[in-house]
């Protein structure tokens, strides 16, 4: 009996979809502006309906990718605009992405790890927030 509850825990936690929605980037307008898609429609309208400055910065920011990849978390945030095309996060840089050059956009989860078992099993320290790298290359 024990080993059976056991198992239907387990198939219950491997089961278990996410309902975070799954960002992607992408080039658009030959390689000079960064696309951000995959953000809830409703969500992306209210942040946008904020006028604290810098809010988008806040929330996705992009970097160059440094050649010791060890040091990507000192790097300075790559300067620019953001603006929203419906449902879309839209980043034009100040100046223009070098071509073969790598960059990444680290997008915090707020979403994420919220509760006590998210910090049971990712080993995170309580008021660290969890971030996904996406990385690109002009």
């Amino acid at each position: 009996m024990k080993n059976s509850v056991l198992l239907l825990l387990l198939i219950f936690i491997g089961c278990k979809q996410s309902n975070a929605p799954a960002i992607k980037i992408s080039l658009i307008d030959s390689n000079k502006t960064l696309k951000i898609s995959g953000l809830d429609y409703a969500i992306v309208q209210d942040i946008n309906r904020d006028t604290t400055t810098n809010v988008w910065q806040n929330l996705i920011q992009i970097y160059c990718m440094p050649a010791d990849t060890d040091m990507k978390d000192f790097q300075p945030i790559q300067p620019g605009k953001y603006m929203v095309k419906d449902s879309a996060v839209v980043f034009v840089p100040d100046t223009p992405f070098k071509p073969h050059q790598t960059y990444f956009m680290r997008y915090y989860r707020y979403d994420k790890g919220s509760t006590a078992w998210d910090y049971i099993k990712n080993h995170q320290k309580p008021g660290k927030k969890q971030y996904q790298d996406l990385i690109f290359m002009p």
